[in-house]
Parts: C-alpha cells; sequence; structure tokens
C-alpha cells in the first residue's frame, strides 16, 4: 500500500487545515507565490514561508498554479512597477546597498519583473485573503463534506480497509 501514499497526503492536504481562515490564507499566499517568477530566492523564501505557517496546502498550491499563469500575462505591468521602482533616484543608494549585501542579489530584485511582481505579489496578499474568507466560510464545509464521500478517499483515509479486515 506504499504506492497509496502521495495520494494520501494530497487527501490530507486537502482536508486538513481546512478552516476557511487557513483555506483564505493559503490561496492569498500561494497567489503571492504564483505571481513572482520562479528560479530566485524571493520565490524560494516565499515557499518556504507558506510551507511553514498552518495554512491550507492544496489551497496554496493550486493558487501557485494558477497565478503562475496569470503572473505572465501581467508581465508587461510588473516591469512597469519594478522599473518605476529601481529608477527612483531617491531608492539609488538603498538598491546598491541592498546588492552589495551577501545572498540579496539571488533574489534577482534588480529584474524590474521580479521585483514589480514581488511588489504587486505583497499589494494583493491581504486583498485576496479578505475578499476570498467568506466565499470559502460559505462553500469550504459542503466541498469537505462531499469529498469525503468519495470511495478513493475512504480508500486513502484506510476506513474500507479497516471494515473489511474486521
Amino acid at each position: 500500500m506504499i504506492f497509496l501514499r502521495p495520494f494520501r497526503f494530497f487527501a490530507q492536504a486537502l482536508l486538513l487545515d481546512a478552516t476557511p481562515k487557513q483555506l483564505a490564507w493559503g490561496f492569498a499566499l500561494g497567489m503571492a507565490i504564483g505571481l513572482v517568477p520562479k528560479g530566485n530566492l524571493i520565490a524560494v523564501v516565499m515557499m518556504a514561508v507558506l510551507c511553514s505557517l498552518r495554512v491550507n496546502m492544496a489551497a496554496g498550491m493550486m493558487a501557485i498554479f494558477t497565478f503562475s499563469w496569470i503572473g505572465m500575462a501581467i508581465d508587461p505591468v510588473s516591469h512597469q512597477i519594478g522599473q518605476y521602482l529601481l529608477t527612483q533616484p531617491g531608492l539609488q543608494s538603498f538598491w546598491t546597498t541592498l546588492y552589495d549585501t551577501p545572498l540579496v542579489p539571488w533574489t534577482s530584485f534588480n529584474n524590474t519583473v521580479v521585483l514589480g511582481s514581488f511588489v504587486l505579489g505583497l499589494a494583493v496578499i491581504y486583498p485576496a485573503y479578505r475578499l476570498s474568507e467568506p466565499l470559502f466560510a460559505k462553500f469550504a464545509p459542503k466541498w469537505t463534506e462531499r469529498v469525503q464521500k468519495f470511495r478513493l478517499v475512504k480508500l486513502l483515509w484506510g476506513t474500507e480497509l479497516t471494515g473489511k479486515l474486521a
């Protein structure tokens, strides 16, 4: 039954930590991570934050997948935000000091799209949480109840195996 382990983990991710707040925070953080281009330290740190908090991982992963595609579509907007921030005369010394700090260049903050996407992602975390929490509060209990009725979910949780053995 070791081949069922990944599916069991997925079912647990869907059903555990499924309060509306945990679902909404998972979605909001996943949305922010999805907007940021991958392959830099910013994305790695944001993913570590998502994994270390008690939020719904399934909602976060689904949001990352969805908003990674949306993030590519809004790269021109992210570029404009990043270019505006990087070309501000008052911030030039800040960017230079930041770039001379160890590890910080691996964040790729000097890339206009990465910086703009990161700022945009941070700006939408709280509004996404506030807008999605009532939706999760309304639909999550019904959805969780339906998912738990599936034969596959029962099998993954081991209820059918235990019933057949007894």
